[in-house]
């Protein structure tokens, strides 16, 4: 299987590549306009000569079976659509891009094409979280925070926002009726957001903190009388009475506490079987981001 890797930062290096990369049944194509990059990454995984790009025309002319897309967000509408011109079934990391209206155009070439598109929301996958979809959800309060981050709000909101965005969306257990955003603009820069989803019987807040004095991501999920918390992905504690609390296995890798490599598997087990996957619940998670950024820039009436 001819597996095509486009961008080589330090996503695809430290979560993608290893998973990929250590597959017997992958023959693996990187491409990147650094050359050095390429064969400093590529020499690491003793990949030939011939397995080595640094045009998006050389890695389409290798008849690719898959692609991973962990190029800067600006140019995913690019990238993706040239590969979803090819034929070549797409695996990008969130967003699909930075405008609303990018995201639909590469949703509805993907459907006119027959291809399949996956965005890479991992967290989905993440056993801590996953698992989550079995307790009680009552309520669920997702914080992402980050240190001396600040930044222009609709960058903030799509690029990393927005996996707090699909988790709410992911676990909430019925519709969503009502949807309300708060948030601290100083000099154009975001310094907090706050997403609440609401619906029969349940509450959701997303949080984001770019000036929280720490950097950390904790779950937590509760209702009828019980609760459970995730720490970083990693750290699982039941509340129930006394606490439980179930830590990572110190060697599970962290692209499998992360739910990175279910996620990348599932896309290739699905390419393998001739299944084609849809982008359209991402595309929903892209609509509330949307929503978001409105309601940043234009005030809470704008949500």
């Amino acid at each position: 299987m001819k597996v095509g890797c486009i961008g080589l930062g330090d996503i695809a290096q430290k979560a993608y590549l290893p998973v990929l990369g250590s597959r017997p049944d992958i023959e693996l194509h990187l491409q990147t306009r650094t050359p050095a990059t390429l064969h400093r990454v590529a020499d690491g995984l003793h990949l030939p000569a011939g397995q080595r790009h640094t045009t998006l025309d050389a890695l389409l002319a290798q008849n690719l079976d898959a692609a991973f897309v962990h190029a800067p967000t600006a140019v995913h509408p690019e990238i993706v659509a040239r590969l979803l011109e090819a034929g070549v079934p797409t695996y990008v990391d969130k967003p699909l891009a930075y405008e609303l209206a990018g995201s639909e155009r590469l949703v509805a070439l993907a459907e006119e094409r027959g291809v399949s598109l996956a965005v890479g929301f991992n967290r989905r996958y993440a056993p801590a979280y996953a698992q989550c979809a079995d307790h009680p959800r009552e309520l669920i309060v997702m914080q992402k925070n980050r240190v001396g981050l600040p930044e222009e709000p609709r960058a903030m909101i799509l690029d990393d926002f927005i996996h707090v965005v699909d988790t709410l969306r992911f676990l909430v257990p019925g519709r969503v009726d009502d949807v309300s955003v708060r948030a601290r603009v100083v000099d154009g820069l975001l310094h907090h957001v706050v997403l609440q989803l609401a619906g029969d019987g349940f509450t959701a807040l997303g949080l984001m903190n770019r000036l929280s004095g720490s950097t950390g991501e904790i779950l937590e999920v509760s209702g009828q009388d019980t609760k459970r918390q995730v720490l970083n992905i990693a750290e699982v504690i039941d509340h129930k009475g006394q606490p439980t609390v179930r830590r990572r296995g110190d060697w599970v890798p962290v692209a499998r506490q992360r739910g990175i490599e279910q996620a990348a598997l599932t896309f290739l087990d699905a390419v393998r079987a001739g299944k084609v996957l849809s982008a359209r619940d991402a595309l929903a998670t892209h609509e509330l981001c949307e929503r978001v950024v409105r309601a940043v820039q234009d005030g809470p009436a704008a949500a």
